[in-house]
């Protein structure tokens, strides 16, 4: 029974982890730009929820559904004023100026927050839990995993089934022609990331109920977040959900031989996958 309880709280984890990919999945798939801010735009979302529970006295479930367009909008406008400016062949303007974009959140949250960790109220659902076959498990968990599967569902109806996810695949396939048929590249980009980070909010309003965040703590998100998204195949939001089980797995079940071994166990998962599958076991381009 314990094994079976290590594996079933490794896919649950799993389901935050995705939650961080799926994000960073969209922005790649659509216009192949590899945002090295993501983990600090989590981190920034996790800020804003606490900063709206604290003056207005909500729960972060309800800050969260608050903070959903205030993310959005900082996205767009992201998009809009400074990544359009430099996407484009060379791959390398876009990572240094997502560097720079991660440099400057740490250091203003670290400036208006200080280096103290957070955490945000969890309430009753922090403790609460279900028994399944003999086996506890946690409400909160299950409602990261929950998030993410629903998350996942929701951009693959947008995609395949709405005419905005119509202009996302033509945009991701030949820029230049989508816009000869009327869509407007930079404008469909905008939209793509307000929604990428829509999604960074959720994962945001989970990673600060389940664990505590500082400034710093951005970096090993987005790890987390690449190794889930290169596991499951760049282009695969599907692909992302296995990748990051496939983490939380790896990292749970390499903690119950050695508590040393947690993190470690992870990196070996993404460094094997990587080795027998260079393009991830579910590779798929948005078309």
């Amino acid at each position: 029974m314990n094994w079976i309880d290590t594996i079933v709280q490794g896919i649950l984890l799993g389901g935050l982890y995705a939650l961080f990919a799926a994000g960073l999945s969209l922005v790649f798939g659509i216009m192949r730009l590899v945002n090295l801010a993501h983990g600090d735009l989590i981190v920034l979302a996790a800020y804003l929820i606490l900063l709206i529970v604290s003056l207005l006295g909500l729960s972060p479930f309800v800050a969260a559904l608050i903070a959903l367009p205030l993310m959005f909008g900082l996205g767009y406008v992201l998009q809009k004023v400074v990544l359009n400016r430099v996407l484009g062949e060379d791959i390398l303007p876009p990572l240094l100026v997502t560097f720079g974009i991660s440099v400057v959140i740490q250091n203003a949250l670290l400036q208006g927050a200080s280096a103290d960790t957070r955490r945000l109220p969890t309430g009753d659902v922090g403790v609460a839990s279900i028994s399944l076959g003999g086996i506890n498990v946690g409400i909160l968990p299950l409602l990261t995993f929950g998030s993410a599967v629903a998350v996942i569902l929701i951009l693959n109806h947008v995609f395949y089934r709405t005419a905005l996810g119509r202009s996302f695949r033509a945009t991701s396939d030949d820029p230049t022609t989508a816009s000869l048929m009327g869509i407007r590249p930079n404008a469909v980009f905008a939209q793509a990331t307000g929604i990428a980070m829509m999604i960074v909010t959720i994962a945001a309003l989970y990673l600060g109920m389940r664990a505590n965040f500082d400034p710093a703590v951005g970096p090993a998100r987005l790890i987390y977040a690449f190794e889930a998204v290169i596991i499951g195949g760049l282009g695969s939001l599907w692909g992302t959900l296995a990748g990051g089980v496939i983490i939380g797995l790896a990292q749970t079940i390499g903690a119950a031989i050695n508590p040393e071994w947690q993190i470690l166990s992870g990196h070996i998962a993404f460094l094997l996958v990587l080795l027998f599958k260079p393009r991830g076991l579910f590779p798929r381009a948005f078309d």
